[in-house]
């Protein structure tokens, strides 16, 4: 897969079959588009080209920040796993959001890539303001001379999958349904830092861990039942996201884990977090003998779910 932000890098071929989107989480909708992408491109013997979008649209034209499923290295991290040809990063400008979609479609998809066919998601608008519909660009395919197809939507227990949708459920803490959504587990990457060493000293040590892209959504705070990649290799472990109300009135959100049945260094790692089910909400604890109570009882849950794990 080579990846591309300049169309100058990009050769022109006609013989290209494009989709176009923002594809933030590469969810189970987004995983049916590239696959019929790339299954038409195969019997055409054409090329494959994703065109995506850096920042988010949203945080273009007004909405304000976007916390984002997956941040763009996330996303081509996921896009690697399929045999798209080409993937091509537009730097979404405020400059850019004002191109009429003609313009758009003509002057860089048509005459700068190259295209025989675009497929494009159900929901999908183009152009300024979002000006055009699916049938104003099939009707633009006429005049230049490409098809257009259009993507119905991927549901889940009757229910339409969407980027949106999936971010709601994460602000819920339902990692077990935006799992469902996602095709796979939702996932943090994210590095060590060093914080104030208080889990070491009532028996539960936690490494704190800074996400690696400040537009990186999180889910509801709360104790997480949690697997982590580090150096290639997994483990379990129990996760909060919170502001520690038992020892702190700081509200500044800190995302610790504790890792059963490891004892390493890994200040500065960076590591990835796999969010396997949400335990129980965080809560303010009367003495530090609650809270280790607590804790026991939920490293107890966490080890329940690792059986359930490994009987599969």
């Amino acid at each position: 897969m080579k990846v591309y932000r300049s169309i100058s890098e990009i050769d022109f071929n006609q013989n290209t079959i494009v989709t176009i989107g923002t594809f933030d989480g590469v969810h189970l909708g987004h995983q049916e588009i590239i696959d019929e992408l790339i299954a038409r491109a195969e019997k055409a013997n054409a090329r494959s080209v994703l065109v995506t979008f850096d920042p988010h649209p949203r945080e273009v034209v007004g909405r304000g920040p976007t916390k984002l499923l997956t941040s763009i290295d996330e996303r081509l991290q996921l896009l690697a796993e399929f045999r798209i040809d080409v993937v091509f990063i537009i730097n979404f400008t405020f400059e850019f959001s004002r191109l009429p979609y003609e313009e758009f479609f003509k002057n860089i998809i048509f005459e700068k890539i190259g295209v025989k066919e675009i497929i494009v998601g159900y929901d999908h608008m183009f152009g300024r303001d979002r000006e055009a519909s699916i049938e104003q660009l099939k009707e633009l395919g006429i005049q230049l001379g490409f098809a257009v197809d259009m993507m119905p939507p991927v549901k889940v227990d009757n229910e339409v999958v969407s980027s949106s949708k999936i971010r709601d459920i994460l602000l819920r803490g339902d990692v077990c349904l935006a799992e469902k959504y996602l095709g796979r587990l939702f996932t943090v990457q994210g590095t060590v830092v060093k914080g104030d060493g208080r889990g070491r000293i009532i028996g539960f040590p936690t490494a704190n861990l800074r996400p690696l892209s400040d537009k990186k959504l999180l889910p509801a705070e709360g104790v997480y039942f949690v697997s982590i990649k580090v150096d290639n290799s997994d483990y379990f472990g129990m996760l909060n996201i919170g502001v520690r109300p038992t020892f702190s009135n700081d509200m500044r959100r800190v995302i610790e884990v504790h890792l059963f049945d490891f004892d390493e260094e890994l200040y500065g790692k960076n590591v990835i977090i796999n969010f396997h089910r949400r335990i129980r909400s965080e809560k303010k604890f009367a003495s530090t003998d609650e809270l280790i109570i607590q804790l026991n009882k939920d490293k107890l849950c966490c080890e329940n779910f690792i059986k359930e794990l490994t009987k599969k």
